[in-house]
């Protein structure tokens, strides 16, 4: 299947977009939120031969639940790290919160902490299913851009101490990407 050039998808590293099929219009943007919203910023700010008319953010997740496993197309998207309560208490607008279209029901947190911690891992468990480290950033950039977005994201570890075998983990998070990529209805 090829996927039409007005879809961006967007992952973090090589490793994640390793099985992305080769005529794909891809971003790879770096790690955390402030290289993803640059990097996307820019691909939607130029001028590219084709207008982006929606954004594909793939990539790994930490499961925050014992169960989850396997693929997940988030409905919404949190920013974890960010003080948002404290900052609207102040009078400053802060969205930290985005819906996203063709979702599953799973909320992933975002934020720019890399979770290998038990305690952490159990305060976000609170409010969401999984964990990266981009996706509110892409979330952010789309909207901002009016560009619809969609997160797809392969459960690589258990957000806890295992998290740090991710390098060994991704290249099997990555092929399911790739497999969703060429069987997914656009």
């Amino acid at each position: 299947m090829t996927i039409d050039r007005s879809t961006l998808v967007v992952a973090a590293t090589r490793a994640e977009a390793r099985y992305v099929p080769a005529d794909t219009r891809l971003l790879i943007t770096g790690i955390g939120k402030v290289r993803a919203a640059t990097a996307l910023t820019r691909a939607l700010a130029g001028d590219g031969d084709v207008p982006v008319r929606q954004v594909v953010n793939v990539g790994t997740a930490g499961a925050l639940h014992d169960h989850h496993a396997g693929l997940y197309l988030p409905s919404v998207v949190v920013e974890h790290d960010i003080s948002a309560t404290e900052l609207r208490a102040m009078g400053y607008p802060v969205v930290d919160r985005w819906e996203m279209a063709g979702g599953d029901g799973t909320v992933l947190a975002s934020g720019d902490t890399f979770v290998a911690d038990p305690g952490r891992r159990a305060t976000l468990a609170a409010i969401a299913d999984l964990v990266d480290m981009e996706g509110c950033a892409v979330a952010h950039v789309s909207a901002e851009f009016g560009v619809p977005c969609r997160m797809v994201k392969v459960v690589s570890d258990s957000a806890d101490e295992g998290a740090l075998d991710w390098p060994s983990l991704v290249d099997a998070a990555a092929r399911q990407l790739g497999e969703w990529l060429t069987t997914a209805e656009w």
